[in-house]
């Protein structure tokens, strides 16, 4: 039976050739063949959705401290390249919606959600995918589960996904335990295989692992049917889809 390609998703961008979460990482991924990208968010003390992994600004820029703590003028001040290296010298941590106009339209981006913030999260993203309205090209996703559930109820036409590390033993069974409806699972890709495939389809879920960048864990992920396939490096796996 003909298994179709997974999609390409870039992590963070192309986080392993570029600085992570950067509108340069971004428009590498897209540049290499990427059909995706994720990114990660959290909010300033100003309410901006600012696009970072880290709830701190230490590892990837020249700040330091909470974003939650600081205002969006004095961190869109920072380099958030020069730490990968001097070639993105410059680059800086972009808002979300920097991004939304950097991606096409039809292009899914996997927006990861951090951290709830009291609510603030919720309330400020709800407000800006209303604006945006580009709901067929978003899934939120989070290690959070009461907040996939929150936003879901709050916009029901909004596509959530689950984002775990547990090697469970029926990923399908526990969406349903959300009692919302999941268009997604986000499994570590170690903890997810073709049997485990086979009952997400049954269940009509889209599965995107994470983080897969090894040559032999494409494979693996390919076997198993998997829809989209995160990697830190898209041009590497599309190179490897059109082997």
């Amino acid at each position: 039976m003909h298994t179709p390609k997974p999609i390409i998703i870039g992590h963070r961008g192309a986080a392993g050739e570029a600085p992570e979460n950067t509108l340069a990482s971004f428009a590498l991924a897209l540049e290499q063949g990427a059909q995706a990208i994720e990114l990660d968010i959290h909010i300033t003390k100003d309410g901006e959705i600012v696009v970072c992994h880290d709830e701190t600004l230490d590892r990837t820029t020249n700040g330091s401290g909470l974003i939650c703590n600081q205002q969006w003028a004095d961190i869109q001040r920072l380099d958030a390249g020069a730490w990968f290296s001097e070639k993105f010298k410059g680059e800086r941590i972009p808002l979300l919606s920097e991004v939304f106009d950097l991606v096409p339209e039809g292009t899914l981006v996997n927006v990861e959600v951090k951290h709830a913030y009291e609510g603030r999260m919720e309330k400020a993203l709800l407000a800006f995918l209303q604006e945006a309205n580009r709901y067929e090209d978003v899934v939120v996703s989070s290690f959070d589960h009461k907040v996939i559930q929150r936003l879901k109820r709050a916009e029901p036409e909004l596509k959530v996904g689950l984002l775990y590390a547990a090697n469970l033993i029926d990923h399908a069974a526990y969406a349903k335990l959300l009692e919302v409806e999941v268009y997604s699972l986000h499994p570590h890709h170690h903890s997810f295989d073709r049997a485990d495939m086979a009952l997400a389809t049954a269940d009509g879920l889209a599965v995107y692992p994470y983080t897969v960048n090894e040559l032999s864990d494409y494979q693996r992920m390919i076997e198993a049917g998997v829809t989209g396939i995160i990697t830190d490096f898209p041009g590497r796996l599309k190179a490897y889809l059109n082997t």
